[in-house]
Parts: C-alpha cells; sequence; structure tokens
C-alpha cells in the first residue's frame, strides 16, 4: 500500500509520527502525574474532579489529554484539510454530526479506560487514530503504566516503542483452537447477553482488562486471541474502537461485526452497535460463525 494512501500527500509520513510521539508521551506524563496524585505538567490542574457523563465518568485527566492532543494536532501540523473527533469534543452542545464528514478525520479517546484509571487499574490507554474515508489506517495506542506506545499502520505494519524510542517485537500466540483460545473481557462493563454468549463458545481462558487498546494490545503481545464486544444500553463508540482496529488490523489481526461486515467510522451517533469481535485472525472465522449460531438460536432479533 503506498503512503499517500494512510496520509494525506501533503504530508510526510516519518514527521508526522514524530509529532505523534512527542504527543503521546506529553499525555503519559500528564495521565500519571493525576495517577499518582501529583502536579500535573503544561499547567492543567490538579483537582481530578468527576462527572458522570452519558457514557460514563469524565475526569480532568480527560479533559487535560483531550485539549493537549487537539492543541497539538491543529498547531503544529500544517496540513489542515482534515477533521479532529474527539470523545470529549463530542458531548460538546455544539456538537454536530454533520461537522465531521470530511475525507481525513483524527478520532481521539484523551483516556479510554477512566473507570479502571479512577479505580487504580494500569489498564487504561489513549487512543490515536486517523481514518481516511471511515476507515482507520493509522492507530496509536499508549499504554502509559506499561511504558508502551503501540503503532498500527494498516498495509504497512506495527510495532511498539518505549519511551527512548526502542522499536519492540511482539507476537500473536499460536493457539487456533477456540477451546484453548484465551478471551479478554472488561472489568466494569458486564452483561447478562454477553455472558450468555461466552458461556457458549468455550474459551479455553478468560482475562479482564479494562481499556479497549489494553485489550487489543494483550492479543498482539500473545497474552489473549480474542475479544468480543456485545453493545447493551449503550454501544462502543469511534473512539473506542478505531485506534485499536487500525492497529490489529496491520498486525494482521482482524476486526469485524460478528456477521463478517467490516466496521465504518463516522456514522450516525459515532456508535459501534452489536456485536465485534477482535482476534489474531487464526480462528476468526470459526469465532464468528459461531457466535452468529448462538444469535440465530438465542436471540435471533438481536442483529436485525
Amino acid at each position: 500500500m503506498s503512503i499517500d494512501l494512510v496520509v494525506p500527500k501533503e504530508v510526510e509520513l516519518s514527521t508526522l509520527l514524530d509529532e505523534l510521539r512527542k504527543l503521546s508521551w506529553a499525555s503519559a506524563d500528564v495521565l500519571m502525574a493525576y495517577a499518582r496524585g501529583e502536579e500535573p505538567p503544561y499547567g492543567f490542574p490538579k483537582s481530578l474532579t468527576v462527572e458522570e457523563g452519558g457514557d460514563g465518568p469524565v475526569s480532568a485527566a480527560d479533559m487535560a489529554v483531550n485539549e493537549l492532543l487537539i492543541s497539538g494536532l491543529k498547531d503544529n501540523l500544517t496540513f489542515k484539510q482534515w477533521d479532529i473527533l474527539s470523545e470529549e469534543t463530542s458531548k460538546e452542545k455544539t456538537f454536530q454530526k454533520d461537522n465531521y464528514k470530511k475525507d481525513w478525520c483524527w478520532i481521539l479517546d484523551p483516556l479510554d479506560g477512566t473507570k479502571d484509571f479512577l479505580q487504580g487499574s494500569e489498564n487504561y490507554a489513549v487512543h490515536i487514530a486517523l481514518a481516511y474515508k471511515q476507515k482507520p489506517k493509522i492507530g496509536i495506542v499508549l499504554i502509559p503504566e506499561k511504558d508502551e506506545l503501540w503503532f498500527g499502520i494498516v498495509g504497512i505494519g506495527a510495532w511498539f516503542e518505549n519511551r527512548d524510542g526502542s522499536k519492540k517485537n511482539f507476537s500473536f500466540s499460536e493457539r487456533k483452537d477456540i477451546s484453548k483460545l484465551i478471551l479478554v473481557s472488561s472489568k466494569n462493563h458486564q452483561q447478562s447477553k454477553l455472558n450468555n454468549l461466552l458461556s457458549t463458545m468455550c474459551f479455553g481462558e478468560t482475562k479482564k482488562i479494562g481499556s479497549v487498546g489494553c485489550k487489543v494490545a494483550s492479543i498482539l503481545r500473545g497474552e489473549a486471541d480474542v475479544y468480543i464486544s456485545l453493545s447493551g444500553k449503550t454501544a462502543p463508540k469511534d473512539w473506542d474502537m478505531a485506534a485499536p482496529h487500525a492497529l490489529i488490523e496491520a498486525a494482521g489481526g482482524i476486526l469485524s461485526h460478528a456477521d463478517g461486515r467490516k466496521i465504518i467510522y463516522q456514522e450516525i451517533n459515532y456508535s459501534q452497535s452489536g456485536c465485534l469481535i477482535a482476534s489474531h485472525g487464526k480462528s476468526h472465522q470459526k469465532i464468528c460463525q459461531k457466535a452468529m449460531e448462538f444469535f440465530s438460536l438465542e436471540e435471533p432479533n438481536y442483529l436485525v
């Protein structure tokens, strides 16, 4: 795949990645300062307030990183013909979905796994994705507490770096039989329908991790093999899924709807409803098939 399909032709990919590195590690410094009750850098307020929004808690840490990322993308990149959509800006009263329809769009989650962050867990992340014509092309997942910065460029590859810039290798597991696969599941979002589905899948083991980005990173490390999202009263949003989607696809894995449909971004309400399945790809079709068998027998109206 040529580079002009993952960044605008006016943008140099290496220059863009360098800027994203700076923004990511600056975000890590802000989040870890809040997590430790220390004075955050860059003049952000120390108080960690929590407000309940439509999709969960919002902290001062969310808002600080949101401001840092958006100002960085606007001020430090000369190309201006892209939109910037973030979890926090979507909650503004002036937000209009029709404003985010340009071909190029940044999709940001300044703090994925807010509840884990507030609970003192290390399983929180920052998501930065660049989408082109509603498909993610670049995905960055920063995991501050693990000192890991994951890059995924669709058609080019995936890797992760430590703060010193050294690149690290990763490897999917070799597990293929569904009965031996390791599922990574949410800690704070459990629902009966999902539990019923998972009970029929008969995976070998389940691990509990908060952030979607942290879940996908665990698959890339070979610590897990599959993640399943099933929307209930609420559904994951574009900013939850776009960066992990690009990352796992760039690495050679798959993230799709259970019926095999591709995931499209920047649509109505930015919701990713239904059953989404991420895996290392080696058993993806079988996993999807078992999920669809469950819906046809147990929940025939769920995916209609």
